[in-house]
């Protein structure tokens, strides 16, 4: 008897301790940082396919300490080998100062690999089932975008404005000696649009290099003020804003052996947009995405690298709004005139196989979904691995295709069984692939499959770090827009929620142009913020409007030239919903949203005052002639084509409609949405004698990030504290 009370007793008491456990409530820091620290799920460390191989490398956490780990699959199992220790890296290289964990290794082939730390370069060898490392070189303390061609051992990178090369024997070379700080060379151009992230593209043996030379002195200066000194500092960026004056581009090809540059001869006016920069598999000649200013006409171009020629434009490709290239060619293993292009022609991202003639020789994809990713080739069984939205927007999925195949219409295969996003990494014979996917019950999960289908072997499944937080209810939700079209939102109910009663809410939103925040991921309620904020009494709304990502062009162009007022539609139709359920308090409603999502903000709060008692604009775009030049005149055309659109979107000249407290923020060094946006707003409100609530954060850039977020999102938690409760 005294046992079985003292079993239940201590059952009780389990029992309570988990439910105490239960309860407990997210801080400030956790709501706002805790994903991408103390609260993150487990994940794999520095996931590698090794060169060559069907093998992998991660690194490995035991025993409070780390190690660089080679795993190889097998018929029932993962065979695992260490390669090096921290202790071992340490006792090879920096006994002087150890170092607590590995940086970042990177593969050159399978018996060699690179690291880095800073400027210093470092190189290591298979030797006795270990890696044994030295040091390879060292690069001026200015040096950035590194770049390192393992076919080659070239390695290039970027001081100030100009690009330099180091070659294989260890000899520096000044690829440009532009003296003109404004004349820049190796680094990205077009403000990062068009899927640009680099400037630097090595041929394929890596004896040769490409390079984007930009031209911006013909672009405004624009002041960035460093606050941090006195007296502060302007330092001059050049921003090209909508209407004006764009910088120029072009291409130039360095042969090392000779130290010799040819300039691509890109046809056309010199505020073009060159992208999807391509190697030809031969080396001969270099592919270029030619897009004139308007946007709306493309040329797929083939250059002659000996000459700088064009050679012959393969195909061109036009749209009445605006065509949006983002990707590189894809050259078919084996086959050095068959490459596969993705394009949105369709109204739905696609994946096309061309000859180098331009013929198309076959659409690979197609139907009423997007492709998001071209994961990798495996050109001996003819088969394509992507990932696309075709179970749904919220999710994405694996396939693989037979391009070789004659139907017209190809069976795909999906490769993954989960719900939720998947993300795929392929082995460099697309033999096997790497899954990584999150759900709304599924932290992490991490698997190597075979691409085949035949085996498969899960080699992290993370605990749920949230398990013992306070979790609030979220309700999937799909409305309606004007026209029909289906939009998905998210319903976030506060804790302990009762119908009977009624809460404040809030609706989060971006819904601008190439973002998504409706989606089957961990943890599902899209934001920890939005869990806090349940967890003190609030409701949290999200939905992606017609604009925004992942939904085909009709769904993305339906803003075309009128930025902020499709949208706002949209957004309405979810104030409607939410002004349907009983449990709303119709008379506390908040609005907040960061960049495109300041401006939905301010907009709602000017273009529809009274909606929303109070606001929350972030980074707001205020004024659309004054943001960059190629996303702007993409979905708005030039002020000057489009005045009408310009001026409905001016929230400068609708301050007077502000009903409702406006709290706006800002990063003083903002170089993407510039500060002088909300400076005029401000002044607007003061010429129209309104009342608008104001918040900078020195020294931050376009977000407001580390310790100094968890400021904010207090900040903004304050602000709708005392304007909904």
């Amino acid at each position: 008897m005294k046992k079985a009370f003292l079993l239940l007793l201590t059952g009780w008491m389990m029992n309570g301790e988990a439910v105490m456990a239960q309860q407990r409530q997210f801080t400030m820091a956790e709501a706002t940082n805790g994903l991408r620290q103390q609260l993150a799920p487990e994940r794999l460390r520095q996931f590698e396919w090794i060169p060559d191989q069907k093998a992998y490398s991660s690194v490995v956490a035991a025993n409070g300490s780390f190690a660089w780990v080679k795993f190889t699959p097998g018929d029932n199992s993962i065979k695992a080998d260490t390669l090096l220790r921290v202790s071992d890296l340490n006792q090879q290289l920096f006994s002087s100062k150890p170092l607590r964990g590995l940086p970042p290794l990177h593969w050159i082939s399978a018996s060699s690999a690179w690291f880095s730390i800073g400027n210093v370069l470092y190189k290591g060898s298979l030797q006795n089932g270990g890696m044994q490392f030295s040091h390879w070189c060292e690069l001026p303390a200015t040096a950035e975008n590194i770049t390192v061609n393992t076919q080659s051992g070239q390695i290039a990178w970027t001081e100030k404005n100009n690009l330099f090369i180091r070659t294989a024997e260890g000899q520096v070379a000044a690829v440009t000696n532009d003296s003109d700080e404004n004349i820049v060379n190796g680094k990205s151009v077009h403000r990062e649009e068009f899927g640009i992230d680099k400037g630097i593209f090595f041929s394929p043996k890596g004896d040769l290099l490409a390079f984007y030379r930009m031209d911006q002195r013909m672009v405004n200066d624009y002041p960035i003020i460093d606050w941090s000194v006195t007296p502060a500092h302007a330092n001059n960026i050049k921003y090209p804003m909508a209407g004006g004056k764009s910088h120029e581009v072009t291409l130039g090809v360095y042969q090392p052996s000779t130290q010799k540059t040819i300039f691509l001869k890109t046809e056309g006016p010199a505020d073009h947009y060159l992208t999807c920069v391509t190697w030809a598999p031969d080396q001969q000649s270099v592919y270029v995405a030619l897009l004139n200013r308007e946007q709306n006409h493309l040329s797929l171009n083939e250059y002659s690298v000996a000459t700088g020629e064009k050679m012959k434009t393969l195909f061109e490709e036009t749209d009445a709004k605006y065509v949006h290239p983002t990707h590189p060619l894809y050259f078919v293993p084996g086959k050095t005139d068959q490459f596969i292009w993705m394009s949105e022609r369709s109204g739905y991202r696609h994946l096309y196989l061309y000859n180098t003639q331009g013929q198309l020789l076959k659409q690979i994809t197609g139907g009423n979904w997007v492709v998001n990713e071209l994961a990798g080739i495996n050109g001996q069984k003819n088969e394509v691995i992507f990932t696309s939205s075709e179970e749904s927007p919220m999710e994405k999925h694996i396939y693989v295709v037979n391009y070789a195949r004659k139907q017209q219409q190809l069976p795909r295969v999906r490769l993954d069984k989960a719900a939720g996003w998947h993300d795929a990494q392929l082995s460099s014979d697309a033999g096997y692939l790497l899954d990584t996917y999150s759900s709304a019950t599924t932290p992490y999960v991490a698997r190597v499959a075979a691409t085949s289908g035949k085996w498969e072997q899960a080699i992290v499944t993370a605990a749920d770090p949230l398990k013992d937080f306070q979790r609030p209810q979220v309700k999937q939700v799909t409305l309606k827009a004007d026209d029909g079209t289906p939009l998905y939102g998210k319903l976030v109910l506060p804790v302990n929620f009762d119908a009977t009663k009624t809460y404040p809410v809030i609706v989060y939103l971006y819904n601008g142009p190439n973002v998504q925040l409706i989606r089957n991921t961990y943890p599902y309620s899209g934001n920890l913020w939005y869990e806090y904020m349940a967890q003190h009494g609030y409701i949290i709304f999200s939905m992606d409007g017609r604009g925004s990502d992942n939904r085909g062009m009709a769904f993305e162009q339906a803003t075309f030239r009128q930025l902020g007022t499709v949208e706002m539609n949209d957004q309405l139709q979810g104030v409607a919903y939410l002004k349907s359920l009983p449990y709303v308090n119709q008379q506390k409603m908040g609005v907040h949203g960061w960049s495109f999502g300041g401006f939905m903000t301010t907009s709602l709060m000017l273009r529809h005052p009274g909606v929303f008692q109070a606001g929350v604009a972030g980074g707001p775009v205020i004024d659309w002639s004054m943001y960059e030049i190629m996303y702007t005149e993409r979905y708005m055309d030039t002020p000057q084509e489009n005045p009408q659109g310009y001026a409905d979107a001016n929230l400068l000249t609708k301050t007077k409609n502000l009903q409702g407290s406006l709290l706006l923020i800002h990063g003083t060094n903002d170089d993407v949405v510039v500060w002088q946006h909300s400076i005029n707003f401000i002044r607007a409100c003061v010429d129209n004698e309104v009342q608008a609530d104001y918040f900078v954060y020195p020294g931050h850039l376009h977000n407001v990030l580390g310790k100094d977020r968890v400021h904010l999102m207090q900040k903004i938690t304050d602000y709708f504290d005392g304007k909904l409760k």
